[in-house]
């Protein structure tokens, strides 16, 4: 709101051109007093007075609090909604462009929900791209943007803020904001069935890769039965954009902006394709554990091919990894390891976790060909990567496949240390050192300091 001299002037050239009297347009709420003091600049008006006064005038509260023609803010929300739309067909360059020149704008204009719009755009967009640094930074942004904001408005940039830890290997604390965002929003009373499911797909990668494998089951049950609410959404989204429009040129502005909603909320849905796939990917590394291999693969692939549409490369490349050890043991090696290859391609600053995976199948893939020592050098590299990332379970099975091939080569001290480091990083199944999991019931909003203190000490 601007200060009370220019929301004065404001007023009493609005009056003027509308030929009113003070009387005229205080009645019937106000006095002509009060109409005179503030178009004077001595008194701020409450947000109810420029309301009132606003529509006497047949203007908007913006206009008449800021001097933006209400117009331009809408304007720019459409602008948005279309760069969201770009971004969920895949074009994630000309999205993140779309994104920067509306930050911009937004940024000029002081529109703060607008610019916290623009920055998670930007942030999807560099998580589609894989560069997480980035990434992190504008969800950061739009967190502190949305900071007065209940959870439900915040949970888009905590959740992508997570993803992007962990696809840099950072497993503990991409569940930390995840797990804790989830009990804030049960303590809160804000059961939002989207910002659930955002919040639960989302943590089922790091449970996974922390062997949780219970956690991850129960939040991909979860996202999964809120799927059908998302099924097709572009058709409805498209019909709610191109409203807009219409209701835009015919200078209706509320309800273009209610059409807008609709729209951005439905694009909004339309970003949990790739958690979806994520589900697929989870379901399809159960299956494979049950020793399903041909359901586990058709999971896979449904998850690879959701995710290769929308040309999220990483992504794509990682659920890979668990596909191939699914055709190694088909028998299909070779298919398996030049899939392998793209993973490993990305290097390893996007995280370790994968490449670790990586190297671990192309290990067994040797010993399998009766290549000892390509083998060892892939279990040393895949240990290298793991240990660093804090995925106990996988660091101790790979342990143990280094223990035994030393052991079958007479390398048998060296096999008893690699034993020994895997007995450290032994977890019991569906366990993790994150503590307890996120509670149904009502509960503190935030993580403790010392049940974070307690992780980290672990």
């Amino acid at each position: 709101m601007d200060e009370p001299g220019e929301i004065g002037r404001r007023v009493q050239r609005m009056r003027v051109e509308r030929g009113l009297t003070q009387k005229q347009l205080a009645h019937p709420s106000y006095t002509s007093a009060y109409v005179s003091t503030l178009e004077s600049g001595k008194v701020r008006p409450s947000e109810t007075a420029l309301r009132f006064l606003a529509a006497r005038l047949g203007t908007s509260y913006e206009e008449l609090a800021t001097g933006r023609p209400t117009h331009l803010a809408t304007e720019l929300r459409l602008a948005l909604t279309d760069a969201q739309r770009t971004l969920a067909t895949g074009a994630a360059d000309e999205a993140a462009s779309h994104y920067r020149r509306l930050l911009a704008e937004a940024e000029e204009l002081g529109l703060v929900p607008e610019q916290a719009q623009a920055r998670l755009g930007l942030g999807e967009c560099a998580l589609e791209a894989g560069e997480l640094p980035d990434a992190i930074g504008h969800f950061e942004e739009a967190e502190r943007l949305l900071a007065d904001e209940p959870l439900t408005r915040r949970a888009r940039p905590v959740r992508g803020r997570a993803v992007a830890h962990l696809l840099a290997g950072e497993l503990r604390y991409a569940c930390y904001l995840l797990e804790s965002a989830i009990d804030e929003l049960g303590a809160s009373g804000l059961a939002d069935p989207d910002a659930l499911v955002l919040l639960h797909a989302a943590v089922i990668g790091p449970y996974m890769d922390m062997g949780a494998h219970a956690r991850a089951a129960h939040s991909a049950e979860l996202a999964l039965a809120l799927a059908p609410q998302v099924s097709d959404p572009a058709l409805v989204a498209g019909m709610h954009r191109q409203v807009a429009r219409t209701f835009l040129a015919e200078g209706r502005m509320a309800e273009a902006d209610d059409s807008l909603a609709k729209a951005q909320a439905i694009y909004a849905h339309l970003q949990l394709s790739t958690d979806l796939a994520h589900c697929h990917w989870m379901r399809g590394y159960v299956l494979a554990q049950n020793g399903e291999l041909g359901s586990a693969e058709r999971e896979l692939r449904t998850a690879r091919d959701m995710l290769s549409a929308r040309r999220a490369g990483l992504y794509t490349a990682q659920v890979e990894v668990e596909l191939a050890d699914v055709l190694r043991r088909l028998g299909r090696q070779e298919e398996a390891a030049g899939l392998l290859a793209a993973l490993l391609e990305l290097g390893t600053s996007h995280g370790a976790v994968h490449a670790g995976g990586a190297h671990r199948l192309l290990g067994l893939m040797a010993e399998e060909r009766g290549e000892t020592e390509s083998a060892e050098e892939h279990y040393v590299q895949a240990m290298a990567l793991l240990e660093r990332s804090g995925a106990r379970g996988d660091l101790a099975d790979l342990c143990r496949l280094l223990g035994d091939l030393l052991r079958r080569t007479g390398r048998v001290e060296a096999a008893m240390d690699a034993y020994r480091t895997g007995l450290g990083h032994r977890a019991a199944p569906g366990t993790t050192t994150l503590g307890p999991a996120p509670a149904a019931a009502v509960r503190p909003a935030r993580l403790s300091g010392s049940r974070w203190a307690a992780d980290h000490a672990e």
